[in-house]
């Protein structure tokens, strides 16, 4: 007969068996999107859209495909160099990429976030214009803006430089890609800036809205808090190093305890289209969150796991049916899952 120490033990192996397990399955998931992704490199280095035209210049997807790709050590010398020659034929004199040809800007600072990222992570030179580039794009009192406007401290689409009272479409998420971007540097004016628009994201409950400034781009409705705006919070706090403060902790409690992967949490059956049509950049983001953080609810790694398991492609692909956010772009959603992928089985 077992004693209870026995059982124990097995239960306890079985556990770690099926841990190891889920990311030993994880990682061939992770192999097989990387595949994809380096399949699809073009001629000239860059990841260019087949879904949709703004996209098919590749000024914002190479970056984007390519950050997510160093992540892993055995990314090709060959094909990372092609890649990155075609960020910097892509990069105006000012630092700014998305903008080499005007009648195709390409989302200038999500493109040189990431750029800058990509630089950073190889050691490149080139990378300084691009982060004075971001510096250069914050809503802060040298372009006009108050601490009491709603657009302060945060970030836009990029482009020309907005003056009061037009800031555009400013959002959370522009704000954390910045963030993560720029935050190697020691600027404490710029990242006291950013947290006080953190602050007007962040609602009672402790999770994020999407903007401020856009209301109407809060799609759950404003002051209502959700998974895609919650885990961009919780990774904006710890880019500017405050990841320990009430605000950053309030929040990952509130993505802890309404995670999910069937969905995006935080939206109705009346916003059911949205719930759905962020489903990749959820899975990332709060991916992401849970392994930076080092918590998370039980078990998320080995659930996300097989959650991206079960969608992921004969090829190796992802494609999210709604066209929303563009998730039905391949490209776009293997990216996302790689990334949400990496984390489940750091």
């Amino acid at each position: 007969m077992r004693t209870l120490a026995s059982i124990l033990l097995i239960v306890l192996v079985s556990a770690r068996s099926a841990g190891a397990e889920s990311r030993d399955d994880g990682r061939v998931a992770i192999s097989k999107a990387a595949a994809y992704l380096w399949s699809k490199q073009g001629p000239d280095g860059g990841w260019h859209s087949e879904t949709y035209g703004l996209l098919k210049s590749g000024q914002s997807l190479t970056p984007f495909v390519l950050v997510a790709l160093l992540e892993l050590p055995e990314a090709p010398k060959e094909a990372v160099d092609r890649a990155t020659a075609f960020i910097r034929a892509n990069t105006s004199t000012q630092g700014e990429v998305g903008r080499s040809d005007p009648s195709l800007e390409d989302y200038p600072n999500f493109a040189t976030s990431l750029a800058l990222r990509a630089f950073l992570k190889q050691d490149k030179d080139g990378w300084k214009p691009m982060a004075q580039a971001l510096t250069r794009q914050q809503f802060d009192e040298a372009g006009g803006w108050r601490p009491e406007d709603p657009a302060y401290g945060g970030w836009g689409m990029g482009g020309p430089l907005r003056k009061p009272p037009h800031p555009g479409h400013v959002d959370l998420s522009m704000t954390r890609h910045v963030l993560q971007a720029l935050s190697h540097m020691e600027n404490h004016a710029l990242l006291n800036r950013a947290k006080s628009f953190l602050a007007r994201c962040q609602n009672p409950d402790g999770g994020f809205m999407f903007s401020p400034v856009v209301l109407d781009a809060n799609k759950a409705g404003v002051g209502k808090s959700t998974g895609t705006s919650t885990a961009d919070g919780v990774l904006a706090y710890a880019s500017i190093g405050r990841s320990t403060e009430a605000g950053a902790r309030s929040a990952l409690a509130w993505l802890a305890k309404h995670h999910r992967v069937d969905g995006v949490p935080g939206f109705d059956d009346s916003t059911a289209k949205w719930r759905d049509g962020m489903l990749y950049y959820y899975l990332a983001a709060s991916a992401q969150a849970f392994q930076n953080a080092h918590e998370g609810p039980e078990g998320w790694q080995k659930e996300m796991i097989r959650s991206l398991i079960a969608r992921q492609r004969e090829d190796g692909s992802f494609r999210n049916a709604s066209f929303l956010m563009k998730e039905d772009d391949p490209l776009i959603a293997t990216t996302l899952a790689l990334l949400a992928l990496i984390s489940a089985t750091s």
